[in-house]
């Protein structure tokens, strides 16, 4: 069985992130790379946007969550981004890379990649 990917690139949100005194007064941004299975034959023969795993509302629910969330750690967010996309989203399998920009000197970025659920 073939599998679809369906994806978003350095979707950036500002957010309350750390464990620092100082991250939990200022907001940090954090980029997410999201990768979600979906099937891809049947939108792209009706070209309705109600058969297709519609991103645009993927992103817009990562923004609204992520920007009234305050975590402490990267993980936490991680685990529950990829939770609502694979619950709210019909999702079968998701990888989601979160980034933490600029949270330690000389790198661009920290953070992790979850992978959760099954490729078709």
């Amino acid at each position: 069985m073939t599998q679809d990917i369906v994806f978003i690139e350095d979707l950036r949100i500002d957010t309350i992130i750390g464990i620092y005194d100082w991250e939990r007064e200022v907001k940090q941004t954090i980029a997410l790379d999201i990768e979600m299975a979906a099937d891809n034959k049947k939108p792209a023969s009706t070209e309705n946007i109600d058969d297709a795993l519609n991103y645009k509302a993927v992103a817009k629910r990562m923004i609204a969550f992520t920007e009234e969330s305050q975590f402490q750690l990267v993980e936490t967010l991680a685990e529950r981004l990829i939770e609502i996309i694979m619950k709210e989203f019909n999702v079968p399998w998701c990888r989601l890379k979160l980034s933490k920009l600029g949270a330690v000197t000389g790198s661009r970025s920290v953070g992790v990649i979850i992978e959760r659920g099954q490729q078709g």
